[in-house]
């Protein structure tokens, strides 16, 4: 018999029958609850979530009179067969209703880490104040307006120094990491060293455009400056200020030794200073090419933490000779980014509004961290260790357990809580030995008020639920 152990929000003007009706329907449409599984009794269910029998049983009705459900005389309720396909997770759709009136996340989200109306302010001010811009397609480089608000921030937050045509403008980091394939390779650099365990996405974009990846271990303090290959021009991609996913920093000491391995072998640094904003304890650490008097260093950086995951606009900031390269080239491309976006992130930064959502997703940010470690050491002591790297979105959970990263993942998406094996980023199998699996938890966009809960009820599965 399966496991239900949904969030359930009282506070929520939805009925809880109707939340519980659209949990198990849900999972049924995504598969992570198959036909033919029995599910719990009225009784134990509701001892279980701590909801009324006739809560359950409603919620149990509205699944067997939609055929997602059916009950067997003296057996109980068992899932019905529903067809590969009927629906995507949480996105069930029916005949003659608009397409998006059933769209749900899987997944929380936090309408609290992004203020949407100010945004929209900007956006509306795009559309009926600059009209005739948009008729036009963007500058393969990047709106110029853009360009100048990125320069100004980058100096100010990260003392990057740079002047707008060195910045180069595309929709995430994949994209940019493809156009800069195309200039390393104009510069005879065909070797990519990248981080043990690394960012995924880049490590593939490098691979399919043909280049030789060198993978070196990272420590407490970082990339082993000592591994690093010597004698061939090669690119080594880095998170110095917080390395995904073990939120290691490079201390100033090691990131003086790295630019000085990149002059002695004529290499390039690629710097991914993915989400530096979001440090909790102390000042940002300055960014390595501000430290880079050789022109060496390549300064990639990311909206998508710090505004929404899919506004998807990134940037890169290159060397002056790398910038030459591409403003010889950048006519055989077109932009891929929203010129609409770029505009209205222009004008926000502008207002200063990008700055103070910053500093309010921070603090936000910051009290989630904070209540993630502690509730993990008070309710689950000598089970599951939390990493806490006092930055970022995501933290890492070391889990005390012989059921498999998948189980774990499943139950937890099951709940709305996004989880992802850590051993996915490594070419080493260290992170799941030993009855020790470790994830990586994304917790920002778990609303701080249902954190405590959400996690609560995570443990509980995990302590519960049996290996698939």
């Amino acid at each position: 018999m399966i496991q239900i152990m949904p969030c359930l929000r009282p506070e929520d003007p939805t009925p809880l029958y109707i939340q519980l009706y659209q949990y198990i329907r849900d999972n049924i449409l995504s598969g992570s609850i198959q036909g033919g599984e029995k599910l719990p009794s009225l009784r134990s269910l509701s001892k279980d979530l701590g909801i009324s029998i006739t809560t359950i049983g409603l919620a149990y009705d509205q699944l067997q009179v939609e055929g997602y459900i059916s009950s067997r005389q003296g057996s109980g309720y068992f899932v019905s067969q529903v067809p590969s396909g009927a629906g995507f997770p949480g996105y069930p759709l029916r005949r003659g209703e608009d397409s998006f009136s059933e769209l749900k996340n899987p997944y929380f989200y936090d309408p609290a880490t992004f203020d949407f109306n100010k945004w929209k302010k900007c956006m509306n001010q795009i559309l009926t104040e600059h009209t005739s811009l948009l008729f036009f397609e963007g500058d393969p480089q990047g709106e110029a307006a853009l360009r100048r608000e990125i320069a100004k921030y980058v100096y100010q937050s990260r003392g990057v120094v740079c002047q707008p045509s060195q910045i180069v403008i595309g929709a995430g980091t994949q994209q940019i990491t493809g156009q800069l394939s195309i200039i390393l390779r104009q510069l005879s650099v065909f070797r990519v060293v990248l981080e043990d365990p690394c960012y995924l996405p880049v490590k593939n974009s490098f691979r399919d455009r043909g280049f030789h990846l060198v993978q070196v271990p990272v420590d407490q303090t970082g990339i082993r400056i000592e591994d690093l290959p010597s004698g061939t021009p090669s690119a080594v991609y880095v998170n110095p200020s917080n390395q995904f996913p073990t939120g290691a920093v490079i201390p100033i000491g090691r990131r003086y030794e790295l630019l000085a391995w990149a002059r002695e072998n004529n290499s390039i640094i690629i710097e991914d200073d993915y989400d530096s904003e979001l440090r909790y304890f102390g000042r940002p650490i300055p960014a390595l090419q501000g430290l880079d008097t050789d022109q060496r260093v390549v300064y990639l950086g990311s909206f998508s933490s710090t505004l929404y995951p899919s506004v998807k606009i990134s940037y890169m900031i290159l060397p002056d000779s790398m910038a030459d390269i591409f403003q010889r080239q950048k006519s055989d491309y077109t932009q891929t980014c929203s010129k609409a976006e770029q505009l209205a992130l222009a004008l926000y930064m502008e207002k200063g509004q990008y700055q103070t959502g910053i500093r309010k997703l921070r603090s936000h940010c910051s009290q989630k961290l904070s209540m993630v470690s502690s509730l993990f050491a008070r309710e689950a002591a000598g089970f599951i260790t939390a990493v806490n790297t006092n930055s970022g979105v995501n933290i890492i959970l070391n889990i005390h357990t012989a059921k498999d990263p998948e189980t774990l993942c499943r139950q937890g998406a099951r709940l709305g809580i996004h989880l992802e094996r850590a051993s996915r980023f490594t070419d080493k199998a260290r992170l799941s030995e030993n009855n020790m699996v470790s994830l990586i938890l994304y917790f920002n966009q778990i609303p701080l008020d249902q954190l405590s809960m959400a996690l609560s009820c995570l443990i509980e599965a995990w302590r519960n639920e049996t290996s698939s």
